[in-house]
């Protein structure tokens, strides 16, 4: 889509998105409590967290759309102090879980809907539509009705119609969880190449799904009861957890007393104020004997190529740690069997409760 990247248009936009001291309450609860936020021009941020963290609240209030008993913050978007505009005149995409297409108008007439509210030229209208939806790989799907279309290929549709626009922000809210498993799969794969397509495009996307995270962010916030619990790239959040909270949500994690993991004379093996955080793929089973951490294998259970299994150590025997492993061409390990537990030393990080 050649209108898209701004430089082509020797426009020089000032980056990103910032948000500056947000606080959404209703009535006496703070749904955002004092947030503050950088997104980089061309980044695509995933922002994660349970339900009523304040996710979609962050997401509406970017778009406009939070009507709250009391709001304070700034919000600029591409140097424009957009704190008090309405939602359509901020020139943001807007997609979300429903795709809200128009089921009695044409794949083309719902992706030209904006462009013709804008008043547009025809011919101007079906360049950008073409350039749109050859972008999303529709497009021979022009004069093809909704219903007529797989849910990967409506939300392909949708996708066109927020970015036919040329927004300088594309918004997702939970794109994805609305498809199976397989196909969601493969169009976050296509959303992901989009974006290495659209290198200059700000890409926000509120999910819940972890592998979303991982797979498609830049960086990712994890927000935790109107506040952010971390924020950086999905990698530093998996291996280097600022507390159990995060660990626990980017992935299973054994959390563990350091005494457990550490032997007598380490000075974290007294540490009170931590857990020792290690990630089940982080151990290996050995022969008993042959591993710091001993213990019983608790139950196997077989996800195709891996393995998850249960051992409970002789050191906490009423809670089990998670051993993850790729199934090889050995015997699949045995429930009752004793083993022992192998780890490298920058396997485990510390992390507060």
């Amino acid at each position: 889509m050649s209108a898209l990247p701004k430089e082509a248009h020797g426009i020089d936009a000032a980056p990103g998105v910032h948000i500056d001291r947000l606080t959404v309450r209703f009535g006496a609860r703070a749904v955002l409590d004092d947030l503050s936020l950088h997104i980089e021009r061309g980044e695509f941020l995933t922002v994660l967290g349970r339900s009523g963290c304040g996710k979609t609240t962050l997401l509406r209030f970017i778009a406009g759309f939070v009507k709250a008993d009391a709001l304070a913050g700034k919000l600029t978007i591409a140097g424009r102090d957009l704190t008090h505009v309405p939602p359509h005149q901020r020139n943001l995409g807007l997609l979300f879980q429903s795709y809200a297409l128009f089921p009695h108008l044409s794949v083309f007439d719902n992706v030209a809907f904006g462009l013709r509210a804008r008043k547009l030229k025809s011919s101007e209208v079906a360049r950008r539509v073409a350039d749109a939806l050859k972008l999303v790989q529709l497009s021979d799907a022009g004069h093809v009705m909704p219903a007529q279309l797989s849910g990967g290929m409506q939300q392909r549709v949708a996708l066109a119609r927020a970015l036919v626009i040329e927004p300088d922000v594309l918004l997702l809210d939970e794109p994805l969880s609305a498809l199976d498993a397989n196909l969601r799969a493969s169009v976050r794969s296509e959303l992901k190449a989009l974006h290495e397509r659209l290198p200059n495009l700000t890409i926000v996307c509120v999910t819940h799904d972890q592998d979303d995270a991982l797979v498609l962010s830049d960086r990712t916030l994890l927000m935790r009861d109107g506040r952010i619990a971390q924020l950086g790239a999905p990698r530093e959040l998996y291996d280097a957890p600022n507390d159990a909270f995060v660990a626990r949500y980017l992935g299973a994690a054994n959390l563990l007393p350091p005494r457990v993991v550490y032997p007598v004379g380490d000075a974290r093996h007294d540490e009170r104020e931590r857990l020792a955080c290690i990630r089940p793929e982080r151990f290996t089973i050995r022969p008993l004997g042959d591993g710091p951490l001993h213990g019983t294998i608790a139950s196997v259970e077989w996800y195709g190529a891996v393995l998850s299994i249960s051992v409970a150590l002789d050191a906490m025997p009423d809670e089990p740690v998670l051993v993850s492993a790729q199934r090889g061409h050995a015997r699949m390990p045995e429930k009752g069997t004793r083993v022992s537990l192998r780890f490298e030393a920058d396997d485990v990080v510390l992390v507060r409760p």
